[in-house]
Formats: C-alpha cells, sequence, structure tokens
C-alpha cells in the first residue's frame, strides 16, 4: 500500500464557495475543491495556497485549518492511502480560472446550498460543512470586533 498527502483549500468570497469541475477523457467527471500533492520542502499550509492559486488562478488567504480528510483507491497493482488537510481560505473577488492542463473545464463560486450539491465525493462534502460553520463563525466575530 502506498501513501500520500495532499493538501487543499476551501476558498469563500462574500458567502460563496471555489469549486472546479473536472473532465477527464470521459472517465472522471465531476465537481471538486482545488488540492495537490504536498513538493519537497513545503508545509501543507504553502501546499494548499500554491494548489489553489494553480488550479483556479486564485490568490487565496488562510484563515485556519479545518481538518483532514482520508480514502483509499486503486491504482494498477496497488492501493493508494490518501490522506487531505484543508484549510478555510478567502479571497478578495470572484475572479478565477480553471486549470486546463490538469483538466478542469470550469470554476466559480457557488452558493452553499449549490456547492454541497454539485460536490462529486462525500469527504469533500463533510470538510465542506465544517469549513462553511468556521466561516460563519469568524465572519461573527468579525463583525463583534469591529463594534468594540
Amino acid at each position: 500500500m502506498k501513501k500520500a498527502v495532499s493538501c487543499g483549500g476551501v476558498v469563500i468570497f462574500r458567502g460563496k464557495i471555489l469549486l472546479l469541475y473536472k473532465n477527464y477523457q470521459n472517465r472522471y467527471e465531476g465537481w471538486v475543491l482545488p488540492k495537490g500533492t504536498v513538493e519537497p520542502g513545503e508545509s501543507y499550509e504553502q501546499t494548499a495556497l500554491r494548489e489553489v492559486r494553480e488550479e483556479t488562478g486564485v490568490k487565496a488567504k488562510v484563515i485556519k485549518y479545518v481538518g483532514k480528510s482520508e480514502y483509499t483507491f486503486n491504482i494498477p497493482g496497488d492501493t493508494v492511502e490518501k490522506e487531505v488537510h484543508w484549510y478555510l481560505m478567502t479571497s478578495d473577488n470572484y475572479f478565477s480560472k480553471p486549470q486546463r492542463e490538469e483538466h478542469f473545464l470550469h470554476s466559480g463560486y457557488y452558493r452553499y446550498i449549490e456547492a454541497i450539491h454539485l460536490l462529486k465525493f462525500p469527504n469533500e462534502k463533510t470538510i465542506l460543512k465544517d469549513a462553511y460553520q468556521m466561516y460563519i463563525q469568524f465572519n461573527e466575530q468579525q463583525m463583534r470586533y469591529k463594534k468594540i
């Protein structure tokens, strides 16, 4: 069994969540959150920021660590045990541009109810639920802080 580590971001701007639509030779198709493999010398946070930037063109900022998802998948002759570390992030506008080289055909910001239904994988839906709650709490704290 092989082990793999990736990191990604739940990017939220003005309440809307950044998603990517991937289609690889009609064998893999669906909406996902941006994520990718840790490179040598990178922290998990650096990886998450880099992958968001590469896959979506978005220059995001980390708000908080959300958590880790784990799953396995098969490759020819082996099984991969993967863990993904997720970060709640924000951007400063709605711009995004999908990375065509990675077979992303569309990217955009969606309301929570749309995003939760669009996401392909249950583990990403769970991460989105957790991240969105953190986002709401973060905004409430920011509002209280501004009133002081």
